[in-house]
């Protein structure tokens, strides 16, 4: 499906409702299938988070072992590498699409290998599909790169105590994306178990037996809300949109997303009820944005096309885990950009976009089977005329994520 997306009329004080974190609902779905106890609210709608929980509770049986098809979800395969490595008598093959088959597993299974698990490689080493044989593990003790992706360690760290001596986890070198790491331990901390985190070391405590029922309320999607950031910014003086639901003290990365849309004069009101409402409060003569997004590095996409939109450069750094996502985010990213007229030059952990104010009209945007491409680029209709490619992609976290853009005022066409 593509769509041409007009330059809209925005209401001036628009409401929207943003379903739970996928980060968040991810993590608690595997909670959950580990401790049945757990209630969760207000969890993602993402496609995402639809296979993780497909996955865990109906894998399709092919013989005598379990074959879970994951797609594109990225987190559900590093994610499901180590629950189904401790899901003893139980034999998966992991496997999901041609860009799925081309992202890296290698440090994750060695790391869950270390610890003693059984997991092989059926076609490239390194990559899946994976062949997984269900064990007790008994090691504690496992060391990490820091600067690799953090669902990696999260992915360790889920399972880390329902291991019969629980986890000791040595991160070596600088931590990326950080926030996510604290997150996965904060949702640990909220069902009762025990971890600690000194330096470069994370211990996890066994915790083997039932926990007790708890209900949790999932905080919504600050990834998410990036785009309406870039649309407010890029929007004339007091425009103004609420969202729900979102906490002063999130535990998503994302959520600095307040601090970083200050520059272009966007504010954020956090409401009594949960909600924030943004507003453009100011504009701002800036020519250069530096930033490095090492703890946030989703909001790339959102922020160079923000910065491109307002003809503001921008310096982005600490994107090395860009190349290896859904696609090369970076060559994506410069790719759509300079066909819009920008230059943009991109390393393998950067990007340089220089100023420019002038967009080129009749520009269709490729999306690269990926979901941020998509929506990251769709703010410029405020500017111009633009064209989205297989705008269905946004499904993978955002499904409702173009009927919001119709209800604020966007005016959206199929092609």
């Amino acid at each position: 499906m593509n769509l041409l997306l007009h330059s809209p009329f925005i209401i001036h004080h628009s409401q929207l409702k943003l379903t739970g974190s996928k980060s968040e609902t991810n993590r608690l779905l595997l909670l959950r299938a580990l401790y049945p106890n757990i209630s969760l609210e207000n969890t993602s709608n993402s496609d995402d988070s639809e296979v993780l929980s497909k996955a865990l509770h109906s894998p399709f049986i092919i013989h005598n072992s379990q074959l879970v098809d994951v797609h594109h979800a990225g987190t559900a395969m590093r994610f499901l590498t180590a629950f189904f490595a401790i899901q003893e008598g139980k034999e998966v093959v992991l496997t999901g699409s041609s860009r799925m088959k081309e992202r890296p597993i290698k440090i994750l299974v060695e790391a869950l290998n270390q610890l003693g698990a059984e997991i092989t490689y059926q076609e490239k080493a390194g990559f899946p599909p994976i062949s997984i044989k269900g064990k007790k593990l008994s090691k504690n003790k496992v060391s990490l790169s820091a600067n690799v992706s953090s669902q990696y360690v999260s992915a360790l760290l889920l399972i880390a105590p329902k291991l019969e001596n629980g986890l000791e986890l040595t991160l070596e070198g600088e931590m990326t994306s950080l926030p996510y790491i604290q997150m996965t331990l904060a949702l640990l901390n909220a069902i009762g178990v025990e971890t600690s985190f000194f330096d470069s070391k994370i211990f996890v405590k066994p915790t083997t037996y039932d926990l007790q029922p708890t209900i949790l309320t999932i905080e919504s999607d600050w990834s998410s809300a990036s785009y309406w950031y870039s649309i407010i910014a890029l929007s004339n003086l007091g425009t103004e949109i609420t969202l729900s639901s979102y906490k002063k003290n999130s535990l998503q990365g994302d959520a600095v997303l307040v601090e970083i849309y200050k520059n272009f004069g966007v504010e954020t009101i956090f409401n009594e009820n949960n909600s924030i409402t943004i507003i453009k409060s100011s504009t701002q003569n800036l020519h250069t944005i530096t930033y490095n997004l090492n703890h946030s590095p989703d909001l790339a996409q959102t922020l160079a096309v923000t910065c491109f939109g307002l003809g503001i450069a921008c310096d982005l750094y600490g994107l090395h885990t860009l190349k290896i996502k859904e696609t090369d985010r970076l060559e994506a990213l410069k790719t759509e950009l300079t066909k819009l007229g920008a230059t943009v030059s991109v390393t393998n952990d950067s990007l340089h976009l220089k100023a420019k104010t002038i967009i080129n009209k009749g520009i269709t945007i490729s999306t690269y089977q990926d979901h941020r491409m998509a929506m990251a680029f769709a703010p410029l209709a405020l500017k111009t005329t633009i064209g989205i490619e297989q705008a269905e992609v946004v499904s993978k976290s955002y499904p409702t994520f173009w009927d919001d853009l119709k209800k604020i005022g966007f005016i959206i066409e199929e092609e």
